[in-house]
């Protein structure tokens, strides 16, 4: 009998790990990749992947992909989010930076919503009251986590001349700090703002460079409030994916493959004419969040420029 397509995709990158090309922690190809390698659907690119990640021989890696796994079977590089940063330490040992750092790292990990004060102790190697020397609660955290991370993309000392650069690097510094930091852009609304020193940098930045233009204080603040909810609301995607693949095991090609029916269905259902129109002239399309940035930011600008100049 024949051996199925899926299974000899499988095959050739256990003999890829076996003989040295693919070490723990490289990535495998994608199930786009696979597809065009093997002239294959999907379908089986995907099945492919699944049945190795069921032996134990990949996993997904959130913002990285599948990856090879160690031989024991567990992610190669996997960040553990529990058990004692470098032993037990007494609290007064415990500074509140290192403290903010380590609530940092569980979220890029595993997302805000894993960081506890409890689980925080438990890494820390500390009593879950003694943080309470040092932070107040949750919602304290939070808000020094958020300053935290803006500070680590600082805004310049001077400002660029003109009102479009200075936009141009607040955007930027804020994209950055999302890409770092994925569960950062869900942590804050525009309807409850955190009182963040941080965040109001970025605000001051702005009102600095429009000082001298027509706009009047509601305009002025508008005007921040969309180029900051722009760069929030494409990087809230971040951790929505990281999320997604937490709960399904699959990366977003793996995921999309599995809809590729679905949607095959309704483009060809003759309801939807222009979408239809759309996917056969996309072709092999992929979304890239960095891309869809710089693609957008332009034109956002040149939009204000016509009520700014």
């Amino acid at each position: 009998m024949d051996t199925p397509p899926y299974a000899r995709i499988a095959g050739d990158i256990k003999r890829r790990i076996a003989d040295g090309r693919l070490r723990p922690g490289d990535r495998v190809p994608s199930t786009r990749q696979l597809a065009r390698d093997w002239g294959v659907a999907l379908a089986t690119a995907t099945k492919a992947l699944a049945l190795l990640a069921q032996e134990g021989v990949v996993v997904a890696e959130p913002r990285v992909g599948t990856v090879v796994a160690e031989a024991r079977g567990r992610g190669a590089r996997r960040p553990e989010i529990s058990g004692p940063m470098s032993g037990p330490v007494s609290g007064h040992d415990v500074t509140r930076e290192r403290i903010v750092r380590a609530a940092i790292e569980i979220a890029d990990t595993a997302g805000l919503s894993e960081v506890t004060m409890r689980g925080l102790a438990e890494r820390l190697g500390m009593a879950t009251m003694s943080l309470y020397r040092h932070i107040s609660g949750k919602d304290d955290l939070v808000l020094l986590m958020v300053d935290t991370a803006m500070e680590d993309f600082p805004l310049p000392a001077d400002q660029p001349p003109g009102w479009r650069a200075a936009l141009e690097t607040t955007a930027r510094l804020q994209w950055a700090a999302y890409r770092r930091h994925p569960w950062l852009a869900g942590a804050t609304s525009l309807m409850r703002p955190l009182p963040s020193a941080g965040l109001i940098k970025h605000t001051d930045w702005v009102m600095a460079a429009l000082a001298d233009t027509r706009l009047d204080a509601t305009a002025k603040m508008h005007l921040q409030i969309l180029v900051y909810s722009y760069v929030q609301g494409i990087a809230a995607n971040l951790e929505l994916e990281r999320r997604a693949r937490a709960a399904t095991g699959l990366t977003d090609e793996e995921w999309l493959s599995g809809q590729e029916n679905r949607m095959r269905a309704l483009s060809e259902s003759g309801h939807y004419p222009a979408f239809a129109q759309l996917i056969h002239e996309l072709g092999d399309f992929d979304l890239d969040l960095d891309r869809l940035f710089e693609f957008g930011l332009g034109p956002l600008l040149d939009g204000l420029a016509r009520l700014i100049d």
